[in-house]
Formats: C-alpha cells, sequence, structure tokens
C-alpha cells in the first residue's frame, strides 16, 4: 500500500525514520532492503506537482531569460525555502545551474549563496539574479539594438556608430563552422558580439551576452525539436539580428517584473545578500554551520550529455576550445581520464555498478566515479549546513543498459551514513520539465521521442535531509 512519507513514518518500524544520532554503515541490519521498501511504498504527494501552473507562471521575472535543461520550476524552490527557513537566512544551491534557487530565495527575503562549475550556467545565474534599473537598462539595450541594425542597413565591415566601432567577432573554431555553416548568419552573429563587447556596464554587457547566448540554438542548424546535438540542415533560420532584438526586448519586461517584486533593502544592498561563485560543489566557498537551507537539483549519471547542450555558448564566448574538454569539467562524466572513487558509502551503489560492470565497463566505472564525487559533495554540504540545517534534493532515477540506477536510494544511503537524517521524503510527478524525456532501452542514453521506447524520468523525489 503506498502511502506519504508522513503516513509511512507512523507505520513503518524501520529505525530509518527515528535515528537520532549519526550512525555507521553496519549499524542498521539490511538497510538497502529497508530503503529500497520505503521508496516502493511511497505515494505520489500531487500538492508538489503544481500540475495547473502555466508556462507563463514559471518564468515570471527573470525565470525565462534562458533556456536550460533539467530545471526545476521556481514555485518548487519557493516552497522549499519557506517552509524549511526564516527571513535573512542563509540558502545555498551548490549545483546553481540557471539560478532558480538564488532568485526565489532573495525574492523570498533570503541571503543566497550559489557555486556551479559550468560557466554558462554561472554567466545566466550572475544575470538572472542581478536586478538592473529598468530605465538605465532600456536606453543602453536601445543604443545597442539601433547600432546593429544601423550596420546591417549600410552592410558595412566596420562603421563607427554612436561612437563605438563595431568589431566582428567570430572564434577561429571548426566546431563554429559545424554549427553555423552560413557565412553571413556567422558574420551577423560576429557583429552582435562584437557590439556586446563594447559595452562599458558590465552588468548590461553580461544581460547582452546572456541574450546573445540563448539565441545561438536558433541561429544555428541545431534540430530545434531535439534535446540532443542533431544538425537539420533544411532549418529556416530567421535574421540573428532579429533573434537577439526580440530575445533582448523579452528579457527587458522580465527584468521590470524582477526590479518590482524583490524587497527593496535587498535591492539596495544585492552584493551583502547574493555571492555567486564559479566552483566546484566539491570545496564550497562558504564557512562552516553557516548555511540554514540547501535547495538543489543536482547533475544526473550522464550530467555530460548537459555539457554538450551548452556548447553552443561555450564556444562562442571561448569557455573551452572543444567539446570533449568542457565534459571533463562535469560530475561523473564517463568521458573523464582519471577516475577516484574509493569509500562509496552505499552499498546499494556498490551492487548497481556490479551489475552494470557486466554490461558496460566503461559506464559501470562512470557511475562509480559519479556517486563517489557526489559523496564528496555531501560531504561538503553537511560541513556548510548548521545543526539541523537541511538539503533538499532533487533528483530522479534512472537506468542504464537496463540496470535500474537508483540515485534517490543511494542519496539517502549515502547522507544517512554521513550523519543526515530523513526528515521527509516527497514522491512527485514531473508534469513538464526542460529535461530529454525518452531515452533508448539498449543504451539508456537519451534519444529522439520518435526513437524511443520509454519515458526517462516520470517521478523526481525530493530528499529532505536534516544535519544531526
Amino acid at each position: 500500500m503506498e502511502l506519504l512519507y508522513e503516513e509511512l513514518a507512523k507505520k513503518n518500524g524501520s529505525q530509518l525514520f527515528n535515528i537520532g544520532k549519526q550512525i555507521i554503515i553496519e549499524s542498521i541490519p539490511n538497510m538497502q532492503m529497508e530503503l529500497k521498501e520505503i521508496f516502493q511504498q511511497l505515494a505520489e504527494d500531487s500538492s508538489w506537482v503544481f500540475e495547473n501552473l502555466t508556462q507563463k507562471d514559471t518564468s515570471y521575472a527573470t525565470h525565462g531569460f534562458h533556456k536550460y535543461p533539467a530545471k526545476f520550476i521556481p514555485q518548487l524552490a519557493k516552497r522549499c525555502i519557506e517552509e524549511n527557513t526564516n527571513l535573512n537566512e542563509l540558502v545555498c544551491d551548490p549545483f546553481m545551474g540557471c539560478g532558480t534557487t538564488l532568485i526565489e530565495s532573495l525574492i523570498s527575503g533570503r541571503k543566497a549563496v550559489g557555486v556551479d562549475i559550468n560557466p554558462v550556467a554561472y554567466l545566466i545565474s550572475k544575470v538572472k539574479t542581478t536586478s538592473i534599473n529598468p530605465e538605465r537598462l532600456k536606453k543602453e539595450t536601445d543604443k545597442v539594438l539601433s547600432d546593429l541594425n544601423l550596420y546591417s542597413e549600410l552592410k558595412s565591415k566596420q562603421k563607427r556608430l554612436s561612437k563605438i566601432e563595431i568589431l566582428p567577432k567570430i572564434p577561429n573554431n571548426d566546431r563554429i563552422e559545424y554549427w553555423f555553416p552560413d557565412k553571413k548568419s556567422r558574420e551577423e552573429l560576429g557583429i552582435i558580439l562584437g557590439r556586446i563587447e563594447g559595452i562599458k556596464d558590465k552588468d548590461i554587457r553580461d544581460f547582452c551576452l546572456c541574450a546573445f547566448s540563448n539565441i545561438l540554438k536558433n541561429a544555428s542548424i541545431w534540430l530545434m525539436k531535439s534535446i540532443k546535438p542533431t544538425r537539420d540542415f533544411n532549418k529556416k533560420i530567421d535574421s540573428p539580428t532579429n533573434l537577439f532584438s526580440r530575445q533582448i526586448k523579452k528579457m527587458i519586461r522580465g527584468n521590470e517584473t524582477y526590479w518590482n517584486v524583490l524587497p527593496t533593502n535587498i535591492k539596495n544592498n544585492l552584493n551583502s545578500y547574493l555571492s555567486i561563485k564559479k566552483e566546484d560543489a566539491r570545496k564550497l566557498p562558504i564557512e562552516d554551520n553557516s548555511v540554514s537551507l540547501i535547495v538543489t537539483s543536482p547533475p544526473y549519471v550522464t550530467s555530460y550529455e548537459y555539457a554538450d547542450l551548452h556548447q553552443l555558448t561555450a564556444l562562442w564566448l571561448e569557455y573551452t576550445c572543444s567539446v570533449s574538454e568542457f565534459r571533463e569539467g562535469f560530475i561523473g562524466s564517463v568521458h573523464k581520464k582519471e577516475f577516484d572513487h574509493d569509500g562509496i558509502k552505499s552499498k546499494l551503489a556498490k551492487q548497481e555498478i556490479e551489475e552494470l560492470s557486466k554490461k558496460s565497463k566503461k559506464e559501470a566505472e562512470a557511475v562509480r566515479n559519479y556517486f563517489f564525487e557526489m559523496q564528496q559533495c555531501f560531504e561538503e554540504m553537511y560541513r556548510v549546513l548548521k545543526q539541523r540545517g537541511r538539503a533538499c534534493i532533487v533528483i530522479g532515477n534512472t537506468e542504464l543498459r537496463k540496470v535500474p540506477i537508483l540515485n534517490a536510494e543511494v542519496f539517502v544511503e549515502i547522507m544517512l551514513n554521513l550523519g543526515f537524517k530523513m526528515h521527509k521524503i516527497v514522491k512527485r510527478r514531473i508534469p513538464s520539465k526542460v529535461l530529454p524525456q525518452t531515452r533508448d532501452s539498449k543504451t539508456g542514453r537519451f534519444t529522439a521521442a520518435g526513437e524511443a521506447d520509454r519515458l526517462a524520468y516520470a517521478h523526481e523525489y525530493i530528499l529532505i535531509m536534516e544535519k544531526l
């Protein structure tokens, strides 16, 4: 019989519901079996589905600035924050992605700190959390759009406009031509990027870089209906200048909403309330015992695929010279050249790795590396959390080579053995999420909907763990 977590806790006799102090791996017999049973008996909590929300609701303010894979909706983050913290307490997201947790923390009157190893994520989060005076923003972006339109009309390679000389900037990289084979389109994007680089105000320059980043997929021959890196040579592409202009105007409207909903004291002292770093989640630049709540959606075991999705921005903004090099920095990447994975505090993880190794030793090593690196992240979370501070981890289960990879159960087992206890576990159905929804059963990899035979993630879990 399926029950909500509170009902399970009352009816289930497992010691896992009543941990009062830190435990060690062997302290609870059959921990792995008990964890599996708890998750199997867990009912979907419909109050966390937010099914009636529209796209307008989930992309309000700056949330709609940039497309991003696997992001959770702001309403989920907001509920976690408001149910587990008080005003002015510190909320952290060690995998900040596009900044959803940070934005909702600030709007809710909390302090926020976020890190991400991905430079694309850092740019997007920085822009989305920075409120800019709407009048100043419109004045500066109007100049940029006016210059670009005039430059286009004159069809000049180099022209002094508004006292700014536009020097087209196109990175010298074969991968740029791979995705942007049309020379005219490449040159037009280079002009836009060159004009952005001439903006003196860093906040507005980054704002425009974020807009530029978000139009790259539309301006390339990337197949629009596919989240996989697939080329469409028959794709009809609008002028990059038109795409950029529409994106800027959309973001201006979002910024104005954000400016109006952000508490005045935070808006006027943003540096005192917000800290964003391009850092590794295993080495958080945060003091011990200082964080009240962590709200995050960690990368999945196939996180290197997300690196592929960000490659256009990474190449144009020269964050990397090659996609393979870019992949290596992501947690759990199968493309890493070295592995360091001794001492995973989860028997369940070891069982899954052993089963997967019978099908693919390379992928088994990637999973082993992933769980070990996530364990390091959980150790950091434990260090920075205050006593009784909580971590809300949003994660779903998946499979590789038809081997179930029970991320949620493994995460809970690891965190229990690091000194956390279960506060609450929520099972939520995913009505809509910017994440590849289909997989090929033979490989377990993301695939186009027409070629798939099953859903990748029908449900996900919110693991609310408390530091003892």
